[in-house]
This record gives structure tokens, sequence and C-alpha cells, in this order.
């Protein structure tokens, strides 16, 4: 007899599927904000979406990420180019115990849309939301597709916590159940006006966001510098911050970056280190591993968000080496005795010449 798995740290007892019990002062079930609240620092990443409907596209890239993240990014449509939705990506990690982040994008649907998609993502047990605007559909492989934008990242935050506190849509009608969740928003403290961006956040918290993933970081000096306005002007202590961060895989790279990508900031010193190793790549690794070093150590900082597009390989090597879980093993998944019975009756199901009956199909699978 197979001995029983052990459980992780917050999971449910009876399922990884299955929401955790709510706590006093939390407004989600889910993780993330678990170990945020118990001062943990976090660790978040983001899973580039497939241009594919195979579920087995998400599941090997989430893979990657087991036991080194504490929320996992399902990104939406970013730089306006179409791939797998992020809903869709949220249904597939929240059935194998996940803790994704639901980003939504503002750009590609109205108030109708996204409030019934915010329901839904409750509903499968999506526990935390990233509110964006989106960029603009000239910057995607589709310029001539409509834009929508009947939001901004600041009306959809509030949109969502009126929905969670006050039980209601925005037209006033009562919700049957508030969706329990934790929101989420992005900075930028690299992009100019620099000292609008403290203020900036302070609207987001009033907005209703809990927890900020910022731009990422190259430039540690500017990022102390937003700090600092930020711990005077009290938003530390009513918001979790988390600094992004990523590795850069070259010089050439870091050029085109900086260049054709708005809002990102890389100073000439990353570009000139870059130049000069032998391994760019491995550079490019070492120097966000050096980032995450001196960002946990400024005050107010409350985690990290991972951005290694194309390099998501290298996650769990730029955690551990960093250092900044202390020790600490963020929920992985781990396979179930079950798990092999359900994938040879889906294997049998989808490429076998099936020829029983619907009634014996069930007899057999027990």
């Amino acid at each position: 007899m197979t001995p029983p798995r052990p459980r992780q740290t917050d999971e449910h007892p009876d399922g990884i599927d299955l929401p955790l019990d709510r706590l006093p002062g939390h407004s989600s079930r889910g993780r993330l904000e678990r170990v945020l609240r118990r001062g943990e620092f976090a660790v978040t990443t983001e899973l580039n979406p497939p241009d594919s409907a195979d579920p087995e596209d998400v599941y090997n890239r989430a893979k990657i990420f087991d036991g080194w993240v504490d929320g996992i990014n399902a990104v939406d449509a970013s730089g306006a180019n179409c791939h797998m939705s992020s809903v869709g990506i949220c249904a597939l990690l929240t059935r194998m115990g996940y803790a994704p982040i639901m980003q939504i994008a503002c750009r590609d649907k109205n108030r109708i849309a996204i409030q019934g998609d915010v329901l839904g993502a409750a509903a499968m047990g999506v526990a935390n939301i990233l509110c964006l605007t989106g960029d603009g559909v000239q910057a995607g492989d589709q310029p001539g597709a409509k834009p929508v934008f009947d939001l901004d990242s600041m009306s959809l935050l509030e949109t969502v916590r009126i929905m969670r506190d006050n039980g209601k849509f925005l037209s006033g009608r009562k919700l049957t159940t508030p969706p329990q969740l934790f929101l989420g928003a992005a900075v930028n403290p690299f992009a100019p006006p620099y000292d609008f961006r403290p203020v900036h956040l302070g609207k987001k918290i009033a907005a209703g966001a809990q927890f900020v993933q910022s731009q990422y970081c190259f430039d540690v000096p500017m990022f102390r510098t937003f700090m600092q306005r930020v711990r005077d002007l009290g938003y530390a202590e009513q918001c979790f911050i988390l600094c992004g961060v990523g590795p850069l895989a070259s010089a050439k790279t870091a050029k085109w970056i900086r260049s054709n990508v708005p809002g990102i900031h890389i100073p000439d010193s990353i570009i000139a280190r870059l130049e000069g190793a032998q391994d760019q790549k491995k550079e490019g690794k070492q120097i966000c591993i050096d980032i995450i070093n001196e960002v946990k150590e400024i005050a107010g900082v409350a985690g990290i968000h991972v951005m290694a597009y194309r390099q998501e390989e290298y996650v769990a090597e730029i955690v551990d080496e960093s250092g900044v879980l202390k020790g600490r093993r963020p929920w992985k998944r781990e396979a179930r005795p079950d798990d092999q019975l359900v994938a040879s009756r889906l294997e049998h199901l989808l490429h076998d010449d099936v020829t029983e009956s619907q009634v014996d199909m069930v007899k057999t699978a027990h």
C-alpha cells in the first residue's frame, strides 16, 4: 500500500486543487497572500503562454518553476500579441494545484467581459489578479485589431475591489457570492516622470492594489531612490512591493530591448559588463543574481518577480543562488498515485479506436 503523501505548507488537506481556508485579515484564500502576510520574501515568475491548444505545453512550462516560486503570472497577450488566454492558463494551473496570478489587460475586453472573467477565474480557484491597462494594438503583430480600453488599470482595480468588497457589479446589481481575490498592479520606477511614480503607486493602492510587481530593475540606485520616496509616503506599509528582475541573454539583446521596448531602462554599465564577458548569457544570469542580492536588502521590498523570457530554465538557479528563500521551500507539484491512471485513460480516449460504450468505460475505470 502506497503511504499517504505528506501535506505541503499551505496546501488543502483534501486536495491540491481546493482553496485554502480563509484567514482573518486576508482577502483571498491563496498561497501568495499567505506568504506575504507572514513576512516571508516572496518569489513570483511569469509563464509565457504557448501558441498552442495543448495543455501539456502549459504544464511543461510550469514544471520548471516547481518548488521555487510562490505564484505564476498567466500573461495576458503581452505586447498585444495573441497567445493562449490567461483565463485558459489559469484553468489548467489551478487544476494541478499551482497558484496563478491572472493578468487582465484592458485593451481587449469591455467591462462586461472583464467582470465575467473575474467571476469565472475566482470560481476556478484563482486567488490573485494583476490589473493592467495593456499595450496598444500597434505594438503587436495584428495592428488592425480594434482596441477596447473601456477600463484602464486604475478603474479595473476599482471594479474588482467593488465586486469583492461590496458584492456588486459596476451596474449596482448584487452578486450572489463575491470573489475572494488578492489584487495586484504593475509599477515602473524607471520611466519618466520619475517623481510621479511613487505618487502613481499611491493612486493604485487607493484604487485597490494590495501588491505590485515592478518593471525590470537594472538600475538599483534608481530603484533605491524610488523605494525611499515610497517609504516616506507610507506606501510600503500599505502594499507589498515585488521588484522585477530578469537575466539578459547578451549585450546585443540588451541594446535591442533598450531601443525597442518602452519603459525598460538598461544603464550603459550593464551593457559594458555583458560585452566584457566571455560567456554573456552566464554573465546576464549573474547580473540578475547580483541585482537581487542588492534589492532584497532595501527596506520595503517584499519579494521579487523573476521575468526570464525564453530563459525560464534559469529561474530555479537564479532563486537558489541568490538565497532569497533562506531555506524556505515554496509549494511544489508532486506526483499523485492516480496521475498515471488518469493519463493512461486520457491517452486511450484520444488516440485509440474506442468501441466500448460509455457504460463499459465507466465500469472499467473502477
